[in-house]
């Protein structure tokens, strides 16, 4: 299964979707953009909950719709799991006989994990004597999403799964998502309206805007685009994908991202573990020289590739910086600072970062 293909047109009195897509077959692919802009139409479409008008979906060689061809496979015979917002638990179930439930309606020869495996990946091995009314918010979607898992599903659909959490339990379940495609090569399609869910979970991202595709490409350029500030407001930046090099008596790791060097504060993760580097717009500064003297441990040589104006009228630029062939920093500036300097595209600065967020 190398990509999905999805085109779907859906109208509604007040809405219409109407979508073109391939995504990649691995990896989490994050549909983003405000309420109302369609991905959760999308998803639903996906799952054989929504019946369009017009629309096929072929994953890798299966074609489970096509109306030109009259085929159309239901929710329960397309390979998918799915984890809804709520955790939609069985709450005459214990922990062990929800899970259990799907389990044992799946064929034996489909089945590539155990219980006792999936509860230990999840971490909800202490949970399976407990009913569901003994378990928190956090513990009720990691079971969840464990119980999804257990179907063993060529495709794993996810509808914004965190969204009735507060940021702790988020921050105790995130990890597990990442790990999901990472150890067990199960491709999610993951819908959030959460900036911080797709810098640390995207691998390709798909933006949604009054029910048509704005744009579907890797999460690195899409998130490095200047274009969609509107969509990210404050949180727009760049991401990148590190591995930590080495640990430094000053209590500093250095991590490297295809030859960029970057630094955080502290001792992070293990040798050659990796993270995913986020650096806000707003968290980055220029210098026409290189900064001497300054508390800024990251200070990096740079291109400017562009400068956007979209919001001159607030009186700041998005400055597109080149750190490589293949990685690119934003850097929201004064129009007035950028003015004092200079800057046009093609001169080389340096680019000063005030903060790194590591996940």
């Amino acid at each position: 299964m190398s990509t999905i293909h999805a085109t779907f047109a859906i109208t509604y009195p007040d809405f219409s979707l109407a979508v073109d897509l391939t995504l990649p077959a691995s990896g989490i692919t994050v549909l983003f953009g405000p309420s109302g802009s369609g991905k959760t139409t999308c998803l639903r479409a996906i799952a054989g909950l929504e019946n369009p008008e017009r629309g096929k979906l072929q994953v890798g060689d299966e074609v489970w719709q096509c109306s030109e061809q009259g085929v159309f496979l239901p929710t329960y015979r397309r390979d998918i799991g799915y984890v809804f917002q709520e955790a939609g638990l069985f709450p005459h179930l214990s922990v062990q006989q929800n899970l259990e439930y799907g389990y044992r309606r799946i064929p034996a020869s489909k089945r590539r994990i155990s219980v006792d495996s999936i509860c230990r990946f999840i971490g909800v091995s202490h949970l399976l004597d407990r009913s569901v009314h003994q378990l928190s918010g956090g513990e009720k979607q990691r079971i969840a999403i464990a119980r999804a898992l257990l179907t063993c599903p060529k495709l794993l659909l996810m509808d914004e799964p965190l969204s009735a959490l507060d940021v702790k339990l988020k921050s105790e379940i995130l990890p597990y998502l990442e790990k999901i495609h990472q150890e067990l090569s199960i491709p999610v399609i993951y819908v959030t309206h959460s900036v911080r869910e797709l810098a640390r979970l995207a691998d390709h991202v798909v933006l949604f805007q009054n029910g048509r595709v704005v744009v579907s490409a890797q999460a690195e350029v899409v998130m490095s685009d200047p274009c969609h500030q509107d969509m990210f407001g404050e949180e727009l930046g760049s991401i990148f994908d590190t591995r930590v090099v080495a640990h430094h008596p000053d209590r500093v790791t250095q991590l490297d991202s295809d030859g960029v060097t970057i630094w955080a504060p502290g001792h992070i993760g293990e040798q050659d573990q990796l993270y995913r580097c986020r650096v806000l717009a707003s968290d980055v500064s220029i210098a026409l020289y290189e900064p001497e003297q300054t508390t800024m441990l990251n200070r990096l040589p740079a291109v400017i590739v562009d400068i956007d104006h979209r919001k001159a009228q607030q009186g700041q630029v998005v400055v597109v910086l080149a750190l490589s062939s293949h990685h690119r920093l934003l850097a929201k500036i004064t129009m007035r600072s950028a003015s004092e300097l200079g800057l046009s595209s093609g001169m080389s600065v340096w680019a000063q970062i005030k903060s790194v967020a590591l996940s």
